[in-house]
């Protein structure tokens, strides 16, 4: 009873332990990485690690320091009782046992020095693993766009071998140093056992003493070996710990949480930079700033112009100190950024990007990150001021609407606006605004804009501008040039040097504008009343920015980014590319079967039928594993064989004490051989069925339809967190978890026979107690069952929450954010933690139970045995037989019973990853089946097309849409903000399927078309480029499906404008992009994307603001590119600024899931109050 009350508070309280340090470390580490600055996301880290870490490594520190700390001190404590008693019975016979504790001693340094150098390798590998899914999933619609799924599998399953090596070399070095340490055991037993009868026989030692001292040493020798798996653990959970205990220890140079510094008792917002000299930490060798100055006086309005990678947003992020100067200074109303307290000087300034970030949670959620403890009403107020109400209330959960991974559920408008929200929320004293208001459609940016002014009065504002046009009437104009500014001054006085860099700049764009005017005479008549009117209010309005931007419309639509299409070469035009995000499907809050409910009665025979290929590894490591598990009821034979040696003769004691000697040398000698064997070849076993499992998961994964990575449950976060944690539950039961149970079923077996052969009325009686034994164990796991499935999914959710911080890092910081994310960090935690205590409890009884029903046997056997001797039935060495075999026996039960959470996990983790596994995609990208055409003309035609997002079926996109598009033309879709214009792209691209209808390519179904093939025949380029955290070359040769020359990519880059500054950064083509492409500027981004799509030579080209982040210099080269690549080819272009798509073949206007009007740009001006008409009256108004 007092051993089954100690084991239920040992098992209980570790794991409640290991569950609370787990969740504990989860944290810390969080809170360390959100304190951290810039440039260690720069160079030290990236999502796919911190996700990675964050599960698989912290179950690893779990496992360390939970219930097997407790097995441990108790194998430890019985070690050294065992020797304390051995000393007290007789000293000489302890002290020659322990001449072997040196040599356990080197083999256990060697055993733990060696396993944690392969386990961290290990981990390393599976951490790049992790980081490779991570930015495949998050980048799901360009990868199978460009039909990378293969690639991204041929890495993945790259870094899963150098995983496996390095298993397989820990599997087999700790076979051997275990075999070691059982052989010197055995090796030790023999000596006592020699020594003990020279004891008897020459110092008067008695035999009861000497199996006093054999017993009670036997008991610690076996608990070393006992503890092997113990120390696995311990040396994978210390390898995995090393990198999280690092993070957690570093001081970052800028810390979100310093709570030192100055905070101003009221903020003007005066900015300005003393002779600053900066280069960023990933590029020192590039310097931005060199002796970089500037003056924005409080509550005006600084504009910055220049060409891409000249340092615009370099400003922007040091005033956000995500960065700090080199040398120099950068001062807010006089007083270094420096001795201002971080989070308050960071509250006071608030951020619009051109690429807005959202978080996966709801749109409420990601205002409420601009203001803390938010009511509704403000929450309210704010949506309404940024145009965003009219959306939202259309969406069916409202304001509680799920914006998906990255805000992908939203279209690029109505990100932009839930962003504008949050900003406005914020009330900031300084505004940086970039191009804040680029994805909006025209009636959104009026509005918006409006705003947008409103909240600029008096309020230091820097504007980041491409377009010269939206900037005339700043207070102050800087232009920059490679990191300094070369001109400065309102429009008007930068206009009077006629050869200035801005001059120059705006003439650039004047051309255009020109053209533009002569060639479309109706929209000049709208124009210049509107420069009228601004001359005429120019003596009672703001020299601000406020009103000026308001204005940004009418400049918008000459000086945007054009297209000179081949029909009308004096007439630019500009096409933007389909955001395949444009219409709005947000989540439907279900999780279906396939990736949310997982079974958890999966067969662990299906699991093992997974390892078919390596059954003779298996049949050969089952077999070593069994010989090994042979060893120890044999041990018990052997000991109680030598019980009665002791009480022989003189004479025949020292023959048979010799004898059994080298029969205990013998049994040293196969324990060492099938060591290696036995943990080798099932680390070979269980690493390759992991291997085969994570890569055909990955594989699964890769293979589903859009519509399911749009489901709750399937960002890029928890799958990654899927693939490893599940892996590793698997792997938990196939390596030394399943060499243990084979091992152990051998014990049994062969202690039951060899008891039998003892003494079978005995044997029986003891084995009809067995049932019991197993009866507990199997009780335990089926209550464990429900808890652990529990805390694996919100598990994943915490994940999910984490992956959204890292990921967009920079507006957690600019939003002070951090303690918002690790509330709800938390909050997400206290589910699994409150399993894993229920977890801990169920085991703790089952542990206590599986004792007390031992000690129970125990009471029996010597109970009935003591009878049976009395009876002459048996005699006194058969019943030590027995005992010691059953003793044997029942310490292998033990531990199988113990090996129950592994178990359970691994089950849950099967059914997981089976139910990824099973899922049948219903648009499958590795599917081989369908037709190629074997000359593609480029006929595209929607026939009666109807449509609704999975995610979302209450929402028709789509009412029996019919368009032509003929081969070689271009065709502009122009339409509201979520009026369905991507999802063009999105269905021809075969993202998703129509519910009815038909898409023919040539006159073929595109549906019979094979996908891959289709998909190789389109180029898209869009307005938010998604590149991988690779080297530049890497990303550009992305395009293309076989491996592309050098001269090719230079070709492509030169193409696009890019080689000119990819060649001037130090590593050039070599240069890394970073995690979310953050090394790059906008535009830099944009040209590694557009030469990526030239390398890929397609049909068929869909654009979508393709040159919207490209400076003026380089659009027009960049144009020029983009009209020699549509030249042949069927070009559609998804736009919102209706200039710049006036020369198209045909424009179609998209409204209410129908082609509402189509035509050429003059036919359809022509039209009296048609939808094409009244847009471009509002674009001008």
């Amino acid at each position: 009873m007092g051993t089954s009350v100690a084991s239920f508070f040992q098992v209980s309280c570790w794991m409640i332990t290991g569950e609370r340090q787990a969740a504990r470390i989860r944290s810390l580490y969080l809170k360390a990485i959100l304190r951290q600055d810039m440039a260690f996301f720069d160079m030290e880290t990236s999502t796919g690690e911190v996700i990675s870490r964050m599960s698989s490594d912290t179950s690893l520190i779990q496992d360390a320091m939970g219930e097997k700390v407790a097995k441990f001190i108790q194998l430890l404590s019985t070690f050294i009782g065992g020797f304390v008693v051995a000393f007290f019975q007789g000293w000489l016979l302890a002290v020659v046992m322990l001449s072997s504790i040196p040599l356990l001693a080197v083999c256990g340094a060697f055993l733990g020095v060696t396993i944690s150098k392969m386990s961290s390798r290990g981990q390393a590998a599976y951490t790049e693993a992790g980081i490779v899914v991570d930015q495949t999933i998050s980048s799901i619609k360009t990868v199978a766009s460009f039909t990378g799924e293969k690639q991204a599998v041929e890495k993945y399953n790259i870094l899963l071998r150098e995983a496996y090596i390095a298993v397989v070399q820990e599997g087999f070095v700790a076979g051997v140093g275990f075999g070691a340490v059982l052989f010197f055991i055995f090796c030790t037993y023999a000596l006592a056992l020699w020594y003990g009868s020279k004891l008897i026989l020459e110092k008067g030692y008695t035999g009861g003493q000497v199996i006093n001292v054999i017993m009670a040493i036997l008991a610690g020798g076996l608990s070393i070996g006992q503890a092997s798996p113990c120390m696995s653990a311990f040396v994978a959970g210390q390898a995995a710990a090393h990198k999280m205990l690092e993070t957690i220890k570093r001081k970052p140079v800028i810390d979100a949480y310093d709570a030192s510094g100055m905070k101003l008792d009221s903020i003007k917002g005066g900015i300005e930079f003393k002779d600053v000299h900066f280069c960023y930490p990933a590029r020192p060798d590039a310097p931005i700033f060199s002796g970089f100055s500037l003056w924005v006086p409080s509550g005006s309005t600084m504009a910055l112009v220049g060409e891409s990678g000249s340092g615009k947003s370099t400003v922007v992020s040091l005033i956000e100190r995500f960065y700090d100067p080199d040398a120099g200074e950068l001062l807010i109303d006089g007083v270094n950024l420096k001795h201002l307290q971080l989070r308050w000087i960071r509250d006071k300034i608030g951020l619009v990007s051109q690429e807005p970030v959202l978080f996966a949670s709801s749109i409420r959620e990601n205002i409420a990150y601009g203001k803390n403890d938010a009511t509704t009403e403000e929450i309210m107020a704010a949506i309404k001021l940024a145009n965003a109400s009219k959306f939202i209330e259309n969406m069916p959960q409202g304001i509680d609407t799920m914006v998906g991974e990255r805000g992908t559920q939203l279209s690029g408008g109505q990100k932009q606006r839930v962003a504008i929200a949050r900003a406005i929320l914020k009330n900031p004293s300084i505004l940086l605004l970039d191009e804040a208001t680029s994805a909006l459609d025209a009636g959104s940016e009026r509005v918006v804009q409006e705003a947008l002014d409103q909240i600029m009065v008096d309020r230091t504002t820097v504007v980041i501008a491409h377009r010269l046009a939206t900037v005339r009437n700043a207070d102050t104009i800087g232009v920059l040039v490679r990191g300094s500014i070369v001109e400065k001054g309102s429009h008007s006085d930068l206009l009077k040097n006629q050869e200035g860099a801005y001059s120059q700049l705006l003439r650039l764009q004047e051309v255009n504008k020109g053209e533009q005017e002569e060639h479309h005479h109706t929209e000049e008549a709208h124009e210049k009343p509107d420069v009228v009117s601004e001359a005429s209010q120019s003596s009672s309005r703001r020299l601000s920015f406020n009103k000026s931007l308001s204005q940004r419309l009418s400049f918008r639509l000459s000086v945007s980014a054009r297209f000179s299409f081949r029909q009308s070469s004096s007439s630019p035009r500009s096409l933007p590319v389909p955001n395949i995000q444009e219409t709005t499907f947000p989540e439907s809050g279900v999780i279906l079967p396939e990736s949310g409910d997982h079974p958890t009665d999966v067969s662990l025979a299906r699991l093992a039928r997974l390892n078919k290929p390596e059954i003779l590894v298996l049949f050969f490591g089952a077999l070593a594993a069994s010989i090994h598990g042979v060893i120890l009821p044999v041990f018990g034979l052997l000991i109680g064989s030598i019980i009665q040696a002791f009480f022989e003769p003189p004479r025949k004691l020292k023959d048979e004490a010799s004898f059994w000697s080298l029969m205990f040398v013998g049994l040293g000698v196969v324990a060492f051989l099938v060591g290696p064997m036995n943990r080798g070849l099932f680390a070979v076993a269980g690493g390759k069925l992991i291997r085969r499992v994570r890569a055909m998961a990955f594989e699964a994964v890769l293979r589903q339809e859009m519509g399911w990575f749009d489901e709750v449950g399937n960002t890029s976060a928890e799958v990654g967190s899927r693939l490893a944690a599940d892996a590793a539950g698997v792997r938990a039961l196939v390596g030394d978890t399943l060499a243990l149970i084979v091992q152990n079923s051998a014990t049994a077996v062969a202690g039951i026979v060899i008891a039998f052969v003892a003494n079978w009325q005995l044997a029986l009686l003891i084995l009809a107690l067995l049932p019991l034994v197993g009866l507990q164990g199997w009780t335990q796991m089926r209550f464990m069952k429900g808890f652990s499935a529990n805390a694996k999914a919100k598990y994943e959710e915490a994940s999910r929450v984490a992956s959204d911080a890292v990921g967009s890092i920079r507006t957690v910081a600019s939003f002070c954010a951090e303690e918002k994310v690790m509330d709800l960090f938390t909050k997400k935690c206290e589910g699994p933690v409150k399993a894993g205590i229920k977890q801990g409890l169920i085991s703790g009884i089952g542990f206590g139970m599986s004792f007390l029903l031992l000690y129970c046997t125990y009471a029996i056997s010597f109970y009935v045995g003591a009878r049976l001797v009395k009876d002459s039935k048996t005699t006194f060495a058969n019943v030590f037989k027995v005992f010691f075999a059953l003793t044997m026996t029942a310490i292998g039960v033990s531990n199988s019973s113990s090996l129950a959470p592994d178990a359970t996990k691994a089950k849950v983790s099967a059914a997981s990853i089976f139910a990824i596994l099973d899922r049948k995609s219903k648009i499958d990208s590795a599917d081989d089946s369908g037709t190629t055409l074997p000359v593609v003309k480029g006929d595209i035609e929607f026939d009666h097309v109807s449509f609704k997002y999975p995610s979302r079926p209450s929402v028709q996109i789509f009412q029996e849409l019919c368009l032509t598009i003929e081969s070689g033309k271009t065709v502009a879709v122009v339409g509201e903000s979520g009026s369905g214009k991507s999802t063009m792209i999105a269905l021809l691209e075969r993202f998703y399927d129509p519910d009815s209808g038909r898409i023919l390519l040539d006159g073929v179904e595109i549906r019979q078309l094979n996908l891959k093939w289709l998909r190789q025949q389109i180029g898209l380029v869009s307005q938010e480029p998604v590149l991988f955290n690779n080297t530049i070359r890497a990303n550009i040769a992305y395009g293309k499906d076989v491996e592309a020359s050098e001269a090719q990519l230079i070709k492509a880059s030169e193409d696009a404008n890019g080689h000119t500054f990819i060649s001037s950064l130090p590593q050039g083509y070599d240069t890394r992009v970073g995690d979310r492409d953050a090394q790059l500027s906008g535009g830099q981004k944009q040209r590694v994307a557009i030469a990526r799509a030239i390398l890929r030579d397609p049909k068929i080209l869909l654009l979508d603001e393709a040159t919207s982040a490209l400076d003026v210099e380089a659009e027009s080269v960049v144009q020029e590119a983009l009209d020699r690549v549509m030249v042949g080819r069927t070009t559609i272009v998804v736009a919102h600024r209706l200039s710049t798509i006036k020369g198209a073949d045909l424009i179609v206007v998209v409204k209410n899931g129908v082609v509402a009007e189509k035509g050429r740009h003059e036919e359809l001006m022509g039209v009296k109050d048609g939808a094409y008409a009244s847009l471009v009256a509002l674009h001008v108004s």
